[in-house]
Order: structure tokens, then C-alpha cells, then sequence
């Protein structure tokens, strides 16, 4: 019997259990898994299959078991799995650093903001006001691409023509009074672009839609609006942002390569492998920002 083999060492309730109650209501069982503590070799995991063997010329029956020992590979599962659940707990503990990161980020932006405020309110020079109210805005053109970046919870890829219009109303609720109204229009192809070009994008839109509020429209009118357009051919996108103000010129605004503004925008763009054109919308002005396609490599530089 196989139970009297290896001194007894096969007696195991289970196997019983499969060869005496399971197997005789089956013809074939598979991936049975029995674990003992067997002598010299220890606790082993082994993994039964059996079959009923029939034979023409006799009533006789018997089984045929095969044993195959999956010790390590259990181990190795288990290791796995525990390897696994660390990684799910480390990228937990992650993600909620992660939220709490921003969340303190956003409360500072805000709180150096409302000082920014404070102060250009507080202090005696009108040219020191200046200076501290657009330092504000920039500020919140920060905190405003942020906001809406936290939004998408991460994700590599950002549907550019949601996230335009969600800026967007951000900064007009934010920055367009009900005596002085603008609208701020928004188009785009419908595409995805990397989340860290959103950044600088959206940076970009925020200056440019911004600037556009403070100096395109001195004038209260209800036909003031400002013209977001995102469209890419051939993986090469244009971004443009056009008001129909009263021209740069006529506006105060500062002059191409003079104005902090301007110069942000550049830098942004550069970072983005794009260049900055700037004309005027009759009427209006016109900022765009044209992507361009990598340099190829001369045959010096394969080389």
C-alpha cells in the first residue's frame, strides 16, 4: 500500500482524502496539492495528479499517481507575491506623498500670492505696486497650471483641448470682472501631448492669455475676446493665443525682447524645441508659438 511506504511517511490525511473520497467519484484529478513534513528532506509542497487505470481483461483497478515537488516554486511565489504587496504599499505610501506634496504646494502658492497682494497694496510706490502685482500674477499662472495638472491624477498623456478649456476658465473667472468683460475662446484638435509639455503649454497659455486680459482691452466692451487655437499636423503642433484689443503698441504692452513676459514665453518655448511669432490680428494682437521638427544629425555628428 502506499500509505506503508517510506516508513508511514505517505499517511497523510489528504492523500487519503483524494485516493479514498475524491478520486473514486473521478476519473482524474489534477494539481492536488497536499504539504507535509516529511523525514530527513523536511516540509515539502507537493503537487499530485492521478488517474483511474482500467484494464479490458480485468475487473481490476488501479491509479496511477504522479508527485512532483514544487517546494521552491511555491517559495518563489510566495516571495513574489510578498515582493508585490511591498511594491503596492510603497507606491501607496507614494501616492499619498505625492497628494501631500501638492497640497502643500498649492497652500504655499496661495499664501505667497495673498503677501505678493498685501504688500503691492500696502507699499507707497506705484512702480513698486506694479512690480509686486505681477509678480502675483505670475504666481497664480503657477498655481493655476498646477491645479489643473493635479487634476489628471498623474497620467502620462493629457487630452490637450479639456485641459486648454479648464485653464482657461480658470483664468477668467479668476481675472475678468463683470465691468470689464472678455471672452476667452478655446479650439483644438483632439490629440494628446506628453504631461510634461502641459506644463510649459499651459504656462505659456497663462502668460499670454493674462497679458492679454491686463493690456488688449482698456476699454469695456462686450465684444472683447481672446482666441486659444491648439492644432498639430504631422506631429508638429501650433499653439496661438489672439485677442482683438487694441494692438500691442496701442495697448502700453512691452516691446518684443524687452518685457518679462515675453522673455518667459521664449524660454518656455525653447524648452518646448518651438519659436515664438508675434504680429498683429487687425484687429488685435497675435502670439504664436510653431513647434519644430527635430535637427537631423549631420554626417559628422553619426559619426
Amino acid at each position: 500500500m502506499l500509505y506503508a511506504l517510506g516508513h508511514g511517511q505517505w499517511d497523510i490525511p489528504a492523500l487519503r482524502l483524494l485516493l479514498e473520497t475524491i478520486l473514486p467519484e473521478r476519473v482524474e484529478m489534477d494539481g492536488f496539492e497536499v504539504e507535509h513534513d516529511f523525514p530527513e528532506i523536511g516540509r515539502r509542497v507537493m503537487l499530485l495528479n492521478a488517474r483511474k487505470v482500467l484494464y479490458e481483461e480485468s475487473d481490476t483497478m488501479a491509479i496511477l499517481l504522479a508527485f512532483r515537488d514544487v517546494t521552491e516554486r511555491r517559495a518563489a511565489e510566495r516571495d513574489k507575491d510578498a515582493l508585490l504587496a511591498r511594491s503596492e504599499e510603497l507606491r501607496r505610501q507614494n501616492d499619498v506623498l505625492l497628494q501631500e506634496m501638492k497640497h502643500r504646494v498649492a497652500n504655499s502658492l496661495q499664501i505667497i500670492a495673498s503677501i505678493l497682494l498685501l504688500k503691492a497694496r500696502s507699499v507707497n510706490s506705484d512702480e513698486t505696486s506694479f512690480h509686486l502685482r505681477d509678480a502675483h500674477q505670475r504666481v497664480m499662472s503657477v498655481a493655476a497650471v498646477q491645479r489643473y495638472l493635479d487634476m489628471t491624477d498623474g497620467v502620462d498623456q493629457i487630452e490637450v483641448g479639456n485641459y486648454l478649456m479648464k485653464l482657461c476658465a480658470g483664468l477668467g473667472s479668476s481675472m475678468i470682472s463683470a465691468d470689464q468683460p472678455v471672452e476667452i475662446k478655446v479650439s483644438s484638435d483632439d490629440c494628446m501631448i506628453p504631461s510634461s509639455d502641459a506644463v510649459s503649454i499651459g504656462l505659456v497659455v497663462t502668460e499670454l492669455v493674462i497679458n492679454a486680459i491686463k493690456y488688449a482691452f482698456p476699454n469695456a466692451d462686450s465684444h472683447n475676446q481672446i482666441t486659444v487655437c491648439y492644432h498639430i499636423v504631422d506631429g508638429l503642433w501650433t499653439l496661438a493665443v489672439t485677442d482683438n484689443g487694441v494692438g500691442r503698441q496701442d495697448a502700453g504692452m512691452p516691446k518684443a525682447g524687452g518685457g518679462l513676459g515675453t522673455n518667459i514665453v521664449a524660454a518656455l518655448a525653447s524648452s518646448l524645441n518651438a519659436v515664438v511669432v508675434m504680429g498683429d490680428a487687425s484687429p488685435g494682437f497675435s502670439v504664436t508659438i510653431r513647434h519644430q521638427p527635430p535637427l537631423s544629425k549631420s554626417p559628422a555628428d553619426r559619426t
